[in-house]
């Protein structure tokens, strides 16, 4: 079916404090040359004391509400993807309705983890295009900060708190989504968890702390397997060739890791952008902080094709290629 859902907007926020490596070398057996030779990570945004998964994802909204020219009391659907909501429920996505105000308006969190957001954008495409709805406002915030294990060198090393969000609209005439690829493998979710009221999962026992819990060497070879075949596919399915993408914007989870992708996929890294470096992993957050750094730094211009891929916990993992059209305000 053709796409009739367009982006018209996108906003993020990242806290102000920063979490560096030599504050981590403080507290577990690092280093910064050991971080940044495993992961490329140099520091991360931490939430306040304060602040949780909602309070990012307003930010997130007024940012977008303040950069391009468009309005949210008509959307008829809020998707929030987060890991970290700052209650089981009310979801964040009923926060963010009861705050900005929406009248009438489907609301729900989304738990696919790390490709979380490009999940949520998958399923706004489909409620748009569909006819269902016409205006969904799609939301990625996490403070994983909260779930981390400081003690836990092999995992606080990683992890960050920010948000993204972007608004897509009922548009026959210039849809933004072009193609699409996913797919799911239960059988590796004991690889990367965050235990709940069930202390064991497939039949294994767990660490049932309710701190995110990685083993991440099964990860990273998930990922590299599954992702350049998912591009693969990806590209087949919309008959677009490599060569014609501007740019390739995976979940930031590890810079090694993203690295491992590209070189299996053909995409030189200086088509590949980022949020690893000074935000860290912030599951799926991590795509649009990414992308809002192509905008900001001139990278990213209008119609340059798109290939977003989230992956993570699940484990799963969901391609997109869209057309950047999106216009700030002047």
């Amino acid at each position: 079916m053709q796409s009739k859902a367009r982006i018209t907007g996108m906003g993020i926020y990242t806290p102000k404090q920063k979490l560096t490596n030599d504050h981590l070398k403080e507290m577990v057996d690092t280093s910064d040359e050991w971080i940044v030779q495993r992961t490329g990570m140099k520091e991360r945004r931490i939430a306040g004391e304060g602040e949780y998964t909602s309070t990012l994802a307003i930010r997130a909204v007024e940012n977008l509400l303040n950069r391009y020219a468009v309005e949210i009391e008509d959307v008829d659907a809020i998707i929030v993807s987060t890991t970290t909501p700052d209650h089981f429920f009310p979801s964040v996505a009923c926060q963010i309705q009861d705050y900005f105000h929406i009248d009438q308006a489907a609301a729900f969190d989304l738990g696919a983890a790390c490709a979380g957001f490009t999940y949520g954008l998958h399923v706004a495409n489909g409620l748009v295009t569909s006819g269902l709805h016409k205006k969904i406002l799609v939301i990625g915030a996490e403070v994983m900060s909260k779930i981390t294990d400081y003690t836990d060198r092999a995992t606080c090393v990683l992890f960050g708190d920010g948000a993204g969000a972007m608004l897509v609209e009922y548009d026959e005439h210039n849809p933004s989504f072009l193609g699409c690829h996913y797919g799911t493998d239960g059988s590796g979710g004991v690889n990367l968890y965050r235990s709940n009221l069930s202390n064991t999962l497939s039949g294994k026992e767990i660490n049932s702390s309710g701190n995110l819990v990685q083993n991440g060497r099964e990860v990273y070879r998930f990922a590299v397997r599954t992702i350049p075949k998912g591009v693969e596919a990806l590209l087949k399915n919309t008959s677009i060739s490599l060569s014609d993408v501007n740019w390739f914007i995976p979940h930031s989870a590890n810079l090694r890791m993203i690295e491992a992708i590209c070189a299996k996929t053909g995409v030189s890294m200086d088509k590949t952008l980022t949020s690893v470096q000074y935000c860290g992993n912030t599951s799926s957050a991590s795509i649009p902080l990414a992308l809002n750094e192509g905008i900001m730094t001139g990278k990213v211009q209008g119609n340059d094709l798109l290939i977003l891929y989230g992956f993570g916990g699940g484990l799963t993992h969901c391609g997109l290629l869209i057309k950047w059209t999106c216009k700030e305000k002047s």
